[in-house]
């Protein structure tokens, strides 16, 4: 396994696989998804520590989407037993996997908790609660500064966990070596991440100027007006809220590619035996 150096230009190739590939399988992609969001919003209904247990189950989670990803490229089926993958794959991945949440999850703890030395864990409080504050508190400029920040530290803890779970389970690289070669890959290959980044950005203003023509129009023939029916705006938002979910399942069936060109060595059909330990 050696570190690949990629042209700009793949990131936009990236982004051109996440949706082609999704098309291959429309119905099944979508459905996995749907199963990704129920998953961890049961998680994180556990008292307490739901969040927490949230973000410990995120790396294997997303690296059951990836497993998908590779299969639909292979011609296979993608179903739903793909997003337990880590976990099938034996006790020792499973382990390796839940110790590689743990540190994800330390991190963004440390990272909120860096936050609110800005703002007294106001914005910090609002994330993990989940529920939704008022307006006002984000006007705050100690609240918004809290926020940016959070965004900006959030920059660099992706890159350390964004090819991390691929690396673990497919090439038996213990989490704490993972992390490291995950910030190196997307270091060399920033440039690439970048248009990744607006081409994806792209995408999502595209469907969004999409959805809001498609509203108008609605609007303009009376079908969402004060005359319109209960029935056409029960479709419409349906829609909307379908082809969103289509939009995000493009995105998490990407990963995978960034994770294959970014590194020369060939991905196994299978995790090995045995993954390496901390």
């Amino acid at each position: 396994m050696h570190l690949n150096v990629v042209p700009a230009r793949t990131g936009l190739a990236w982004a051109r696989q996440g949706v082609r590939i999704f098309w291959r399988q429309p119905v099944a992609l979508t459905a996995l998804f749907i199963l990704f969001l129920a998953c961890l919003s049961m998680a994180a209904l556990v008292p307490v520590i739901g969040f927490l247990v949230v973000l410990c189950l995120m790396p294997a989670a997303t690296l059951g989407l990836m497993a998908a990803s590779r299969d639909a490229e292979a011609g296979k089926r993608a179903r739903p037993s793909a997003l337990f993958s880590a976990f099938r794959a034996g006790p020792a991945y499973a382990r390796q996997m839940l110790l590689l949440g743990a540190l994800y999850a330390g991190c963004f703890i440390v990272m909120l908790g860096i936050s609110a030395l800005i703002d007294g864990g106001q914005f910090a409080r609002a994330y993990v609660s989940g529920n939704r504050s008022p307006a006002e508190m984000f006007q705050v400029p100690a609240v918004q500064a809290a926020m940016w920040l959070t965004l900006l530290m959030y920059m660099p803890l992706s890159m350390l966990f964004w090819h991390a779970p691929a690396l673990v389970y497919w090439y038996r690289i213990s989490p704490l070596k993972s992390v490291f070669f995950s910030f190196i890959a997307c270091i060399r290959n920033l440039r690439a991440f970048s248009v990744y980044a607006l081409a994806w950005v792209g995408i999502f203003l595209l469907w969004s100027v999409a959805v809001g023509t498609f509203t108008t129009l609605l609007l303009l023939t009376g079908l969402l007006g004060d005359s319109g029916s209960a029935l056409a705006l029960s479709v419409t938002a349906g829609m909307i809220t379908i082809s969103a979910l289509a939009l995000a399942a493009m995105f998490f069936n990407s990963l995978y590619f960034t994770f294959v060109d970014c590194f020369v060595h060939p991905v196994p059909d299978a995790p090995a035996a045995e993954p390496a330990a901390a």
